[in-house]
């Protein structure tokens, strides 16, 4: 059974930061990539950030020079780095993973979803 683990949301002023991490725990065989997707109330949920075993990241027009993606593949963690935080950045912020998992029929990844964390920019 694989699993994402989502922390380090909460209340912050417009300006401020937070830094969110997903830990990926459970029989894994490899992980293809990791990201971030948020949801605010009313709207779909969209990507944030992603990045791939080798390193490769991308964003999402509103947010690069803000937040920073990274990644401990010791730890089977991706970390986002949040600053300049705006209130149009108040979502539900899900860590996302393509992983294939150790017990995977031919080696097919499997896309998983932590439990959201929330994250609310507010004066």
């Amino acid at each position: 059974q694989v699993q994402l683990v989502e922390s380090g949301g909460g209340l912050v002023q417009p300006g401020g930061s937070l830094r969110l991490s997903c830990a990926a725990s459970g029989t894994i065989f490899s992980i293809n990539a990791m990201g971030w997707y948020r949801q605010a109330p009313g709207k779909q949920r969209e990507l944030v950030a992603t990045i791939t075993s080798g390193g490769s990241t991308n964003y999402a027009d509103s947010v690069p020079g803000r937040f920073t993606i990274s990644r401990d593949n010791t730890k089977n963690t991706v970390y986002l780095q949040m600053n300049s935080l705006k209130p149009e950045d108040t979502a539900v912020y899900y860590c996302n993973a393509e992983i294939v998992p150790r017990s995977s029929s031919w080696y097919r990844p499997i896309t998983y979803w932590g439990q959201g964390t929330q994250v609310t920019v507010s004066s």
